[in-house]
């Protein structure tokens, strides 16, 4: 249905609640290298519980395999800085979502190939930071599936 993208994640329960939210949403989960940890993390596996395997989880080496593999797939990047919010695109399926390491966002490289039309925001507070990863990915991916009808069917 949809593609969520980590770019270098750097915090084991955050990926593992992620593996869970795609599970559940029947999204596919990519996670670009290096992580900061091991995909058998004792952590990992916890938040992830049971679902590693009712995921469909890729391992890239770097973001170009990524962008192969999505091949023809909108890909839309998530930031505190977006140029319009997430709320405000028109979603379909086969979209992708690429969100940056928890503590430093996506490079200004990625996101000038990404382009500002395609950079999407979650409104917050004025003075807030951002919202916790997993969070933010959950936000994206069911206003994505609601504007699809939570249609179930596979990619």
């Amino acid at each position: 249905m949809f593609h969520v993208v980590l770019f270098e994640p750097e915090i084991p329960p955050n990926t593992g609640n992620i593996i869970r939210l795609c599970a559940n949403a029947g999204a596919s989960l990519h996670l670009i290298k290096p992580l900061g940890f091991q995909l058998d993390d004792k952590k990992l596996r916890r938040s992830g519980l049971d679902y590693h395997d009712l995921t469909r989880l890729h391992l890239h080496e770097d973001f170009g395999a990524c962008r192969a593999v999505l091949g023809g797939s909108r890909l839309f990047a998530v930031e505190t800085q977006g140029a319009r919010s997430y709320a405000a695109a028109d979603y379909r399926r086969g979209d992708a979502f690429l969100f940056g390491p928890e503590t430093r966002g996506l490079p200004a490289a990625m996101l000038e190939t990404v382009g500002a039309a395609q950079t999407l925001s979650i409104p917050m507070r004025p003075g807030s930071r951002s919202l916790n990863l997993s969070n933010a990915v959950a936000v994206v991916v069911y206003e994505a599936w609601r504007q699809c009808g939570f249609a179930l069917a596979p990619d």
